[in-house]
């Protein structure tokens, strides 16, 4: 009889693989999965994931450990970590645990906050905090009582709606395009601006434009985006701008312009220029706020108080118009893809507002 053991089917038990320090290769394959997972997620691992990644299901759970890693775009992953920063710098502070967080701290910290940040930015922290409850496996809920009500109370007592970014239409385009001059910089920022509104791009869109996106033919262009705000899965999408009837205001001729005078051949379509007149790196979101800033301050365009000014405006500009020339809902929504009707129905609502007001019955 065979000096090896065997297991209770009468099959070989497997041998134990021993590393030079004297460990396990099991336990030295799981010792290994624990840092990359743990450097995927962004922190420690509880003692039940150490030991899964131990046992015979370490490389699934590492796998599914790199996708949920990919959950969130850059940005997101961003603002999410200045903001758990931000949190637990406050926490730290007070003396009080930042990991797990107890409700009433939370509730405090929105409260310290209410005197410079809005709706929005309340939502983010909130988001944030969350986010890296969940992440750690610690229990959260959103919706506790006294952070809900903490919340209701901030956003009552602010007093002020949120401001939606102001609709930039045709007539704001245009007038965008007129102060924009015909040097390398002119260009760039009529092909932008021209982009974005006739593509309802999002500003992240429009960034990460590469020329390998672009396609041109004798009736326009497609753009084709390979992932967006809404598009948790990637699957991409792509939009069809066509020729315009002025050569001037053409969003593909303009592109066509802008790539053959900076001799853009492939990498980013839209990038920073030099004071001398250089192309750089590609730019950035801040960077296309500060470009429609600039070129509303020439051109003069002023935004209601009640609204903001915003790369957002062009999007919004285009659903609204679209909206008011007639167009259906699944067209908006397929162009600017656009999920949820609830959202696309509310730009409906905010562009047909005066147009459809029954004040126009009156005879005034």
């Amino acid at each position: 009889m065979s000096a090896q053991s065997s297991d209770a089917a009468g099959q070989p038990a497997p041998e134990a693989r021993t590393t030079e320090g004297g460990h396990s290769g099991a336990a030295g394959v799981g010792g290994a999965l624990a840092v990359r997972v743990a450097r995927l997620a962004g922190g420690g691992l509880p003692e039940e994931v150490r030991r899964l990644l131990s046992g015979p299901v370490g490389d699934a759970v590492a796998e599914a450990a790199r996708f949920a890693s990919q959950a969130h775009s850059d940005n997101t992953k961003r603002a999410y970590a200045a903001d758990w920063a931000d949190f637990s710098t406050w926490c730290a502070a007070g003396e009080v645990a930042a990991l797990p967080a107890s409700p009433v701290v939370v509730a405090g910290y929105l409260a310290s906050l209410a005197g410079r940040l809005g709706r929005s930015g309340l939502r983010r922290r909130l988001a944030a905090i969350a986010h890296e409850h969940r992440r750690t496996g610690h229990p959260w809920e959103t919706r506790h009582p006294v952070i809900s009500a903490t919340m209701r109370g901030i956003l009552k007592s602010q007093g002020k709606p949120a401001r939606p970014a102001a609709a930039l239409a045709s007539p704001e385009v245009k007038a965008l395009l007129n102060a924009c001059g015909s040097d390398l910089r002119g260009l760039r920022d009529r092909a932008l601006l021209l982009a974005g509104f006739a593509g309802a791009l999002r500003r992240s869109e429009l960034v990460a434009i590469d020329r390998e996106h672009l396609r041109f033919t004798t009736e326009g262009m497609t753009i084709r985006i390979p992932r967006a705000k809404a598009d948790q899965e990637g699957e991409g999408a792509t939009v069809g701008i066509p020729r315009g009837l002025n050569p001037l205001t053409c969003p593909v001729r303009a592109m066509e312009q802008w790539l053959r005078r900076a001799r853009i051949e492939y990498g980013a379509v839209f990038r920073r220029i030099s004071v001398g007149g250089q192309l750089e790196d590609r730019l950035t979101g801040n960077g296309v706020w500060k470009i429609l800033r600039r070129r509303a301050e020439l051109a003069r365009i002023t935004v209601d108080e009640t609204e903001r000014l915003s790369p957002h405006g062009l999007r919004a500009g285009f659903i609204t118009e679209a909206y008011l020339k007639g167009a259906l809902d699944e067209q908006v929504m397929h162009h600017a893809r656009q999920k949820s009707i609830a959202t696309t129905q509310g730009y409906r609502r905010r562009a047909k507002i005066t147009r459809d007001s029954p004040a126009r019955l009156l005879d005034l």
